[in-house]
């Protein structure tokens, strides 16, 4: 995580350049000048987080400069390989999107439907045949 931390702790200087540089050039207009800076905030509380994450966590093979490949291998994580909810939610999100571009209330019934996708999703392994 140290590297990641580095990648973005670096974007915060340049993010703060760039903004000062837009405000002087732009006469300080609000919008951009403030979206900027706050992208600069936003990396730095990114790279702070991965910071205290990489100190409370053991070096990954990635983080090792000498680390060969084979030393990732393995298991990255537990995915259903069979499981439709994934689906289910992007349905909802185009609808959601869809709803923004023909009325609100598609907007509110592709979210419920989000939401209820999103719930069976967490909670698929709870249940049934692979409950745990």
């Amino acid at each position: 995580m140290r590297t990641e931390s580095k990648t973005f702790l670096y974007l915060v200087p340049f993010f703060i350049f760039i903004g000062v540089g837009y405000g002087f050039w732009s006469g300080w207009e609000p919008v951009g000048s403030l979206g900027i800076l706050l992208v600069a905030g936003l990396a730095l509380m990114i790279g702070a987080y991965f910071a205290v994450l990489a100190r409370r966590i053991d070096a990954r093979p990635e983080d090792n400069p000498e680390g060969n490949i084979e030393e990732g291998a393995g298991d990255q994580g537990v995915y259903s390989p069979w499981s439709w909810w994934p689906l289910a939610i992007a349905s909802a999100a185009a609808l959601v999107f869809l709803g923004m571009a023909v009325g609100w209330w598609m907007v509110y019934v592709g979210a419920a439907l989000g939401m209820i996708a999103l719930v069976g999703w967490v909670f698929e392994f709870s249940r049934g045949q692979h409950a745990h």
